[in-house]
């Protein structure tokens, strides 16, 4: 009788054959074929009917388990042994899998054996057989045995169909800790058996043999470990496979589902493994559980981890506000009375220069970022640090939240940063990286920004400020048009500033005027005059890439534009005297119209001894205080109104500029006159024979005839701003204050003496609501635009002409609806109404004329709508009182 061993089995290759496995030394292996059977063969070429459900019956009763086996025989050639096992249940092998009909004995078995006991064995198992095909069991069961099995994944057709579906699969083989041969069970009769790698993670790589030498590459620290742990819990088990994708060699991406869970997250925390990065998109929200896992065997520093040393850095959030905008990934921020900090933004990178399909984008990402952060209170998460590089310091790296929206992420989703593939042992990255990557993908798909596969058109701006000849030609356009909108671009000093006009495609150097503020240095380094440094970084705080207003006045010898800037709404040459940086030209301020406000600002900065007066003496300077003295009244009380005016005009509203401008016409003579002309010039324009277009290319400044798109009539007009390069024009309807963008070709010159200017002026009046200041915000500006328009489109209203400003060119009007119910002069304006539906607010800033005594009773009025607003919780007021900061 053959002596008889314990042994595990590991795996079963086949209906008849065994992997056994030394139960003290799992490493030490032996096949063990099953005595006098055989069954269907397994074969990557194709399978024998029956061969996988004969496999699959022996598999599912021993694999895993001990067994008790015997070896009866061993093949001289091959050293192939043959014998029979014992379950501890007492099932006993080849016996079980004969009757089952699994099993066929062999016809050769038992013909030179002598063994009565071998005999025996033999005479059972074959009436076991005989009794299986009386009953059709198993491999007797005639047709129905073929499965079809494929070893690839095939065309795209697979993942249309599977991508996001668990279905059941055994472990074939273990490769590598996260690479496995896998036997897919989609349907009864379709296999498919393919290599499968784990979602979401990395292991170290196992001992293998070089094919190109022959040699064995040994393993990666832990690899041999992390094999083994999967293949003791996987192999020949029957799982759960979550289809996720496939790799770009077109392997299959799968979480496997263990019955006790998934085994990429056992790996993980164990130490065996690594989160890959490259699977996170696939994943989605399945990623965060890796990572949680990672991060315990990290915390606990187990195996991989072992050296693992957290962040040091503070990850508390700051309240900061941005300075400056360096690039699409870069920005200085500065704490409340603290230094600027240079800080870059978590795992996203904006446009390369060197990449051929980035760069056109540099300059659009940068502007994106800069009109949502610029001068904005913003809180900073810092994630780490990033390591100083050629010519590079080390710096910060952070996620960035504005209004309560991760700008890091903003960027991606708008496609114009992109994610950073992080080296896996760095965890100076953001901690929403999966989202980020996920949302890279979803721009990618939706051909956003870097991913449109357009590049964007780059503007160009001419520098008006070239030469003396260039901004002349400039200057009357700009003073015209008062308070135009621009972009700080360069502060050269306290009052010297390189300002973009993209309407105009124009940049230009405006110097503020009234003032002088010291000279700064040249460099940081350089001492400049005194005060002159301090000037400069007050400057760059407030005003630095802040969208800004201009007032354009004069030009100076070299170019530059003399003029007044607005941020937010507010002087900053009066910000500037005011904290005692720069000084009063006094016969400048007085010919910009400015002298009282800023000689008031001087002398607040003079009485706080600030900046350049900090050492300031009253009895020094008695004699220039009494003459300031003198001059303020005088200047006060020539803006004074001493009688309330009666200046009421019939008007109708033609037009509502963007930045809440009113354009009106007069009724009655004017509008008569204009009819008459409208007709002539509706008949001059229907002639063919006066069709010619305009010879030279248009300038700004100049009036043609346009045709207005909307109805297809002919108006006067003047050209506003050019884009030379498309050859099209922005044209303003002088009549009617409305703009349009028109071709060249498109115009017609107005040369025609009988419409000329000078025959009848334009006929729209700019008027500004009095005592009404609309709101900054865009969102909060276009409702009181839209609003504005419901109160006065198309209807006939009476405008009182409080005040005429005919240096501005601007006139302020209280306007009525005579047809409104209820209707009075004082409390049902359209003033009072927009204030108090929570679209407006009263000025916060009154002009001198605005605080004459006797308006009182119109401000008090308006002040209790105000009121009314803010209670009621209506427009601008919805969350809260705006003004309270």
């Amino acid at each position: 009788m053959a002596p008889s061993f314990i042994a595990n089995v590991k795996s079963v290759l086949s209906g008849d054959t065994l992997v056994l496995a030394s139960p003290n030394n799992p490493a030490a292996e032996r096949t063990l074929s099953l005595a006098f059977v055989a069954a269907p063969r397994l074969s990557k070429d194709g399978d024998e009917p029956f061969a996988f459900q004969s496999r699959e019956f022996l598999r599912n009763l021993v694999v895993g388990k001990p067994v008790k086996f015997s070896v009866l025989y061993t093949i001289p050639n091959s050293g192939r042994e043959y014998g029979t096992a014992a379950l501890q249940d007492g099932t006993e092998l080849p016996e079980a899998a004969v009757k089952a009909g699994w099993l066929k004995v062999r016809e050769d078995a038992g013909r030179k054996e002598e063994s009565q006991e071998v005999l025996d064995k033999l005479d059972n198992l074959r009436s076991l057989e005989a009794l299986a095909k009386d009953e059709l069991e198993g491999l007797w069961a005639g047709a129905g045995g073929f499965i079809e099995v494929q070893n690839d994944l095939g065309g795209p057709d697979f993942m249309n169909v599977w991508k996001g579906k668990t279905v059941d699969g055994i472990v074939e083989r273990i490769i590598t800790g996260d690479r496995l041969l896998v036997r897919l069970l989609l349907s009864e009769k379709k296999h498919l058996q393919v290599m499968t790698l784990m979602a979401g993670i990395r292991t170290p790589a196992t001992e293998r043999v070089n094919q190109s030498n022959g040699q064995i590459q040994p393993a990666e620290e832990f690899g041999n470990e992390a094999r083994a742990f999967v293949e003791q819990r996987l192999l020949q088990r029957q799982v759960k496979i979550k289809i996720v994708g496939a790799s770009p060699q077109g392997q299959l991406v799968a979480a496997v589902i263990h019955p006790r869970g998934n085994i990429a997250e056992f790996l993980l925390q164990e130490g065996l493994a690594r989160c890959n990065d490259f699977h996170s998109t696939m994943l989605g929200a399945d990623m965060a559980g890796l990572r949680a896992a990672e991060k315990q065997a990290q915390a606990a520093h187990r195996r991989l981890h072992k050296g693992y040393v957290g962040k040091t850095t503070d990850s508390k959030e700051l309240d900061v506000t941005v300075t400056k905008i360096i690039g699409a990934d870069t920005i200085i921020v500065r704490a409340k009375n603290g230094p600027e900090k240079r800080i870059s933004l978590s795992s996203v990178r904006g446009p390369r220069a060197g990449e051929s399909s980035e760069a056109p984008f540099r300059e659009e990402a940068k502007e994106f970022l800069r009109k949502k952060l610029i001068g904005k209170h913003v809180s900073i998460s810092v994630d780490g640090t990033k390591p100083a590089t050629d010519g590079f310091e080390a710096r910060e790296v952070a996620t960035v939240t504005q209004g309560g929206k991760n700008m890091n992420l903003q960027l991606v989703q708008d496609g114009y940063c992109t994610v950073i593939r992080h080296r896996r042992d760095d965890t100076d990255r953001a901690p929403n990286y999966d989202e980020l990557l996920a949302a890279q993908e979803t721009a990618k798909e939706e051909k956003k920004g870097m991913w449109s596969g357009k590049a964007p058109k780059v503007r160009q701006y001419a520098d008006m400020s070239e030469s003396a000849q260039k901004a002349k030609i400039q200057l009357s356009t700009l003073v015209r048009q008062r308070k135009v909108p621009g972009v700080v671009d360069f502060c050269k000093s306290g009052s010297r500033f390189t300002i973009l006009i993209p309407r105009e495609g124009a940049k230009l150097t405006l110097v503020l005027a009234g003032i002088r503020a010291p000279r700064s240095g040249r460099t940081p380094q350089e001492q400049g005059e005194p005060f002159g440094n301090e000037a400069l970084d007050l400057a760059n705080r407030r005003c630095n890439q802040r969208d800004c207003e201009i007032d354009v006045h004069d030009i100076d010898k070299v170019g530059g534009f003399i003029g007044d800037l607005y941020v937010n709404r507010e002087s900053f040459a009066k910000i500037l005297v005011e904290e005692g940086l720069a000084s009063v030209h006094k016969y400048s301020a007085e010919k910009s119209g400015n002298a009282a406000e800023l000689l008031a600002a001087e002398q607040r900065a003079k009485e706080g001894r600030k900046g350049l007066w900090h050492d300031w003496d009253p009895s020094q300077d008695a004699e220039e205080e009494a003459e300031t003295a003198g001059a303020d009244p005088a200047a006060d009380v020539s803006a004074t109104i001493e009688k309330r005016p009666e200046d009421y005009r019939d008007i109708i509203v033609t037009n509502i500029d963007a930045n809440g401008r009113i354009k009106v016409q007069e009724i009655g003579k004017g509008t008569d006159a204009l009819e008459s002309l409208m007709d002539q010039f509706r008949q001059f324009h229907i002639n063919p024979t006066n069709s010619a277009t305009l010879k030279d290319a248009p300038k700004t400044g100049d009036f043609v005839a346009a045709q207005f798109t909307e109805d297809g009539e002919w108006y006067r007009a003047r050209i506003r701003s050019n884009d030379r390069a498309a050859k099209v024009a922005e044209v303003v309807y002088i009549d009617y204050g409305n703009s349009e963008r028109q071709p060249w070709s498109k115009l017609r010159p107005l040369s025609q003496p009988q419409f000329a200017v000078q025959k009848l002026k334009p006929q729209a009046l700019d008027t500004q609501l009095s005592f009404v200041q609309l709101p900054a915000s865009p969102d909060y500006l276009n409702d009181a635009i839209n609003y504005l328009y419901e109160l006065t489109d198309g209807k006939r209203l009476v405008g009182c002409f409080d005040y005429v400003d005919n240096k501005e060119g601007i006139s302020y009007v209280t306007i009525f609806d005579p047809k409104a119910e209820g209707s009075d002069k004082v409390t049902e304006s359209v003033n009072r109404k927009i204030v108090q539906d929570g679209h407006a607010l009263v000025a916060r800033k009154l002009k001198a004329w605005e605080r004459s005594k006797v308006f009182e009773p119109v401000l008090k009025n308006l002040k209790e709508a105000e009121g009314e607003a803010k209670n009621a919780r209506r427009g601008i007021w919805e969350y809260g009182d705006i003004t309270e900061d």
